[in-house]
């Protein structure tokens, strides 16, 4: 029996090509730090502990400690120097990309549906970011933090790992206290959201708008289920997952 859904952000609950978001939010980061460090060399910095962050194997650390031990050690800052300027980055000037994004009608409909059915729900998504950056696009995308009670909303200040990484999914699972054989990976991305699900035996649902990957790259893969989130919505509704147990 299904008890928690799983759910990634971008381009899955909300509309959001990744690069092109990225493509606006580099240089406005960077132009808020410019009074501490060179703009140019902010990036390249950011970008190369980002990477450090998302290759790292050490369960005892956050990702939010991993990133800053690396940073500082590339940019010669201390983090307390740094770390209050990124956050008021988010506070203040974050919402400037919400036009980048774009609001999915379904998804608040999908995310009250398992609540409705008592199931628990995560947000998912790749933890590389402050909370408030996910709580922010939780709240574009309709299903606001003060709207749902989630179980877990995954961020680089409560996370260990990163997709596509199997331990990533294991913490979600510990965390809701639930097996993967009762779990549900919602996600866009094959690589990062599938692949890793459907090895730990989790059910997984492949949103196709907008898809990234290709599921002939691993034939031994295959999602339960793919298309649009107005899918999905119409399959959980008709007892899909219940009766494929039952067969």
């Amino acid at each position: 029996m299904l008890r928690a859904v799983l759910f990634d952000l971008d381009d899955t609950l909300l509309g959001n090509d990744i690069d092109l978001f990225l493509q606006q939010y580099f240089p406005l980061i960077a132009r808020h730090v410019g009074h501490l460090l060179e703009p140019e060399r902010f990036l390249r910095d950011l970008l190369s502990s980002t990477q450090v962050m998302m290759s790292n194997a050490d369960l005892k650390r956050t990702n939010q400690d991993v990133f800053w031990a690396d940073f500082c050690q590339r940019s010669g800052l201390a983090r307390e120097e740094l770390e209050p300027t990124i956050d008021a980055f988010y506070r203040e000037q974050f919402i400037a990309l919400r036009g980048a994004t774009q609001r999915r009608p379904e998804a608040a409909d999908l995310v009250r549906l398992c609540f409705d059915a008592g199931w628990q729900v995560a947000i998912a998504t790749n933890p590389v970011f402050p909370q408030e950056a996910i709580e922010q696009r939780l709240d574009w995308a309709g299903v606001g933090v003060d709207q749902f009670a989630y179980g877990l909303v995954t961020s680089y200040e409560n996370m260990h790992a990163t997709k596509p990484h199997e331990s990533y999914y294991r913490e979600i699972l510990a965390a809701l206290n639930v097996s993967a054989e009762r779990a549900l990976m919602v996600g866009d991305d094959w690589q990062n959201d599938i692949v890793p699900a459907s090895r730990l035996g989790m059910a997984t649902f492949w949103v196709t708008d907008n898809a990234k990957g290709s599921a002939a790259s691993d034939s031994d893969i295959a999602a339960d289920g793919q298309g649009s989130l107005a899918d999905l919505l119409r399959l959980l509704r008709s007892g899909w997952l219940q009766a494929a147990e039952a067969r």
